[in-house]
């Protein structure tokens, strides 16, 4: 069982090193909210890394730069005058307990997806709050993270396929209109078609239940894992990857693949 007098003490300890820190460290008193910024983003896709990799220790050090960060924001709000760290707390309190009624209240929901259909009405209603179902997907998400979330807010809404196997006629469509773009060699319109036809494959991930950013990062660090054998394959035989030809390559990248790399 947690230890919660344990964990307010390690809390307040990292308040009290923040406020040591923004008093005496040169570095620390100059940050602001648009120079923490960067760091921020770079810290949540080290957490990404390690979740990805499901590496325990990483997690735990990445949730720990994550969570000063946070602390640090709430520091210079509370030196603005606009908020502090109990103020977050509080905010995020009330948030859990009014989108959670079926805990807190009186309502009930049966599965995790009449909590889903609940949360995104109730984000609609509150004040201040989103004025349209899309408005909440963050601009500055990637893309294929922003696609899978808009798909998933649409399918709240009640807009999604009547059965899921029928995603694979709209990429089976799409697929055609970007073949039939590049034949004629429209730049412009074959990119909006390989736009469609990514949007397309992201839903058909969706709903097959499968993380479409965690299924590319794979295939990324299997295409690292695989291209790093390569490379040293044929160092190892005194040749650099320019010097060979395609089926030379090939050969070296099928003995990766049986390797399992």
């Amino acid at each position: 069982m947690r230890d919660r007098q344990a964990s307010m003490e390690a809390f307040g300890r990292l308040l009290d090193i923040m406020d040591e820190l923004r008093e005496k460290c040169p570095w620390d008193k100059k940050q602001t909210n648009e120079s923490l910024r960067t760091n921020t983003i770079e810290e949540t896709y080290e957490l990404c890394e390690a979740i990805i990799k499901n590496n325990s220790q990483d997690i735990k050090k990445e949730l720990g730069d994550l969570l000063l960060h946070i602390v640090f924001y709430a520091k210079i709000g509370e030196e603005k005058g606009e908020f502090d760290i109990k103020d977050v707390c509080n905010a995020i309190c009330d948030k859990l307990i009014y989108r959670h009624p079926h805990v807190f209240g009186t309502s009930s929901a049966e599965n995790a997806h009449a909590v889903e259909l609940n949360w995104e009405q109730l984000k609609l209603k509150e004040k201040g709050g989103n004025k349209t179902i899309l408005e909440g997907v963050p601009a500055s998400l990637p893309s294929v993270a922003k696609a899978h979330r808009i798909q998933d807010k649409a399918r709240n809404a009640g807009f999604d396929w009547e059965e899921r196997n029928q995603v694979w006629e709209k990429v089976q469509e799409e697929f055609n209109e970007l073949k039939d773009e590049i034949d004629h060699m429209d730049a412009d319109k074959s990119e909006a078609e390989f736009g469609d036809l990514f949007f397309s494959l992201i839903n058909a991930a969706r709903l097959y239940k499968i993380n479409p950013d965690n299924a590319l990062e794979r295939t990324n660090q299997k295409f690292i894992r695989r291209f790093n054998f390569l490379e040293a394959e044929a160092k190892a035989k005194g040749f650099s990857l320019q010097d060979m030809s395609l089926e030379e390559m090939d050969a070296i990248w099928d003995e990766a693949k049986k390797k399992g790399l």
